[in-house]
């Protein structure tokens, strides 16, 4: 049985989130619902509903999930064939997928830059083979690009995590009682990695939701997601009541993810970061 001293350990992690999670997110409530004067107010809150906020959230909410459903297209079969390799070559492969991951998130992004823009490597190298240049950067599509790169492994570990959880005796028995290869996906595969998806999908479209950089880099300040908007209100506009009365906003998504991973990954099955 453990000593109640014990308990004194985790004294540092306490202080550690009220720092730094508890009091910023107090911070942010305070001024959302606040004007200059201090005086109570939902206009902040309520200003999503303007046409600039409004467009730049359902924007937002639109690139996020068209890169989500990209994630977990390109998530779910590479985790079948990362579990099929083995433990000892699936993780090998898995390290080498996510090395990357080790890399400076804005490095990433400006790498990715360097690639799209009109002189850049891809477009130098069609030129070589005289083939036509792509004109991607600055639009939607570059910015769903990034998201895809930078958000991929947080959707294929979940799923690979609840896919060699599997075992093999029951997708054996799937095989023996007659179903074929759609069936067993359909009726064993799929329903038993749901907890590894819905973790992975949050992971994913939650990030891009609020994601800023992206947009910045490859969207060339020319696309506004909510974001962007949020990002401008604290640096540009110094209006700080405006800029957490939209985070407020986008709290809300992050609840419902947080409601959706309690519903479905109760045990924390699909957890694998």
């Amino acid at each position: 049985m453990n000593s109640p001293k014990t308990k004194y350990l985790a004294f540092p992690y306490i202080v550690w989130m009220i720092g730094f999670t508890v009091i910023p997110l107090a911070l942010i409530v305070y001024y959302g619902l606040t004007d200059k004067t201090g005086a109570f107010t939902l206009e902040n809150v309520l200003s999503i509903a303007t046409p600039e906020h409004a467009k730049a959230l359902f924007l937002s909410l639109a690139l996020s999930l068209a890169s989500t459903v990209i994630c977990l297209l390109l998530a779910y079969p590479l985790a079948m064939i990362l579990r099929k390799k083995g433990v000892g070559a699936g993780s090998f492969i898995v390290f080498i997928f996510i090395l990357p991951m080790w890399m400076n998130f804005l490095l990433r992004t400006l790498a990715w830059q360097t690639l799209l823009e009109k002189s850049g490597v891809i477009n130098g190298i069609l030129s070589a083979l005289g083939l036509p240049g792509i004109s991607i950067i600055n639009t939607p599509g570059a910015i769903i690009l990034g998201m895809v790169y930078n958000f991929l492994p947080f959707m294929v570990l979940p799923i690979y995590n609840i896919l060699m959880k599997i075992d093999d005796n029951t997708i054996n028995a799937a095989k023996d009682l007659g179903a074929n290869s759609v069936q067993t996906f359909l009726h064993i595969w799929l329903p038993l990695s749901v907890p590894g998806i819905i973790s992975g999908i949050t992971m994913v479209f939650v990030p891009a939701l609020t994601t800023f950089v992206i947009s910045n880099l490859l969207g060339g300040s020319k696309i506004l997601l909510i974001g962007n908007v949020i990002e401008q209100e604290f640096t540009r506009g110094s209006n700080w009541h405006l800029g957490s009365g939209l985070s407020l906003v986008l709290m809300v998504f992050i609840l419902i993810s947080m409601a959706l991973i309690a519903k479905y990954d109760k045990n924390g099955e699909g957890n694998a970061l």
